[in-house]
Protein backbone atom coordinates (compact mmCIF):
# COMPACT_ATOMS: atom_id res chain seq x y z
CA UNK A 1 0.00 0.00 0.00
CA UNK A 2 1.03 3.39 -1.02
CA UNK A 3 0.30 6.50 1.27
CA UNK A 4 0.46 9.62 -0.56
CA UNK A 5 -0.21 13.33 1.49
CA UNK A 6 -2.21 16.10 0.29
CA UNK A 7 -0.87 19.36 0.80
CA UNK A 8 -3.58 20.23 3.44
CA UNK A 9 -2.18 17.36 5.49
CA UNK A 10 1.35 18.39 4.95
CA UNK A 11 0.33 22.01 6.09
CA UNK A 12 -1.17 21.05 9.19
CA UNK A 13 1.31 18.65 9.96
CA UNK A 14 4.07 20.82 10.32
CA UNK A 15 2.00 23.05 12.74
CA UNK A 16 1.88 20.44 15.19
CA UNK A 17 4.07 19.71 18.72
CA UNK A 18 6.96 17.04 17.86
CA UNK A 19 5.13 15.44 20.17
CA UNK A 20 2.39 14.55 18.26
CA UNK A 21 4.60 14.19 15.00
CA UNK A 22 6.12 11.35 16.26
CA UNK A 23 3.37 9.54 17.53
CA UNK A 24 1.67 10.34 13.76
CA UNK A 25 4.78 8.75 11.93
CA UNK A 26 4.22 5.44 15.00
CA UNK A 27 0.65 4.85 14.09
CA UNK A 28 0.90 5.88 10.25
CA UNK A 29 3.65 2.91 10.39
CA UNK A 30 1.22 0.38 11.85
CA UNK A 31 -1.79 1.84 9.49
CA UNK A 32 0.63 0.97 6.68
CA UNK A 33 0.82 -2.53 8.22
CA UNK A 34 -2.37 -3.04 9.44
CA UNK A 35 -5.04 -0.46 8.43
CA UNK A 36 -7.54 -1.94 10.62
CA UNK A 37 -5.29 -2.86 14.16
CA UNK A 38 -7.56 -2.20 17.42
CA UNK A 39 -4.67 0.22 18.24
CA UNK A 40 -6.26 2.71 15.70
CA UNK A 41 -9.33 2.59 16.29
CA UNK A 42 -9.97 2.92 12.12
CA UNK A 43 -13.91 4.12 11.34
CA UNK A 44 -15.53 6.02 9.07
CA UNK A 45 -16.92 9.20 8.91
CA UNK A 46 -20.62 10.85 8.00
CA UNK A 47 -22.50 13.22 6.68
CA UNK A 48 -20.27 15.89 4.18
CA UNK A 49 -16.90 13.49 4.85
CA UNK A 50 -18.60 10.54 4.09
CA UNK A 51 -16.58 8.79 1.88
CA UNK A 52 -13.61 9.13 4.19
CA UNK A 53 -11.75 6.99 6.99
CA UNK A 54 -9.91 8.47 10.36
CA UNK A 55 -7.96 6.80 12.73
CA UNK A 56 -6.40 7.98 16.23
CA UNK A 57 -3.02 9.13 16.52
CA UNK A 58 -3.85 9.84 20.52
CA UNK A 59 -7.14 10.59 22.61
CA UNK A 60 -7.05 14.04 20.60
CA UNK A 61 -5.79 14.06 17.58
CA UNK A 62 -6.77 11.70 14.00
CA UNK A 63 -4.96 11.46 10.80
CA UNK A 64 -8.20 11.76 7.88
CA UNK A 65 -7.82 9.50 4.74
CA UNK A 66 -9.47 8.14 1.69
CA UNK A 67 -9.10 4.87 0.23
CA UNK A 68 -8.79 4.59 -3.30
CA UNK A 69 -9.92 2.32 -5.59
CA UNK A 70 -6.38 0.89 -6.46
CA UNK A 71 -5.43 0.13 -2.90
CA UNK A 72 -3.62 3.05 -2.19
CA UNK A 73 -4.57 5.89 0.11
CA UNK A 74 -3.99 9.29 1.30
CA UNK A 75 -4.09 10.91 3.97
CA UNK A 76 -6.36 13.99 3.43
CA UNK A 77 -5.57 15.62 6.70
CA UNK A 78 -4.25 16.03 10.63
CA UNK A 79 -5.47 16.96 13.84
CA UNK A 80 -8.50 17.27 16.69
CA UNK A 81 -11.98 16.31 16.29
CA UNK A 82 -11.73 20.38 15.20
CA UNK A 83 -11.14 18.90 11.27
CA UNK A 84 -14.31 17.02 10.94
CA UNK A 85 -16.30 20.22 11.01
Amino acid sequence: MEIALSSRFKKSFRKLHSRIQKKAVEKSAIFKNDPFNFKLDTHKLHGEKKEEWAFSVDYSYRIVLVFLKDGNVVFTDIGTHDIYK
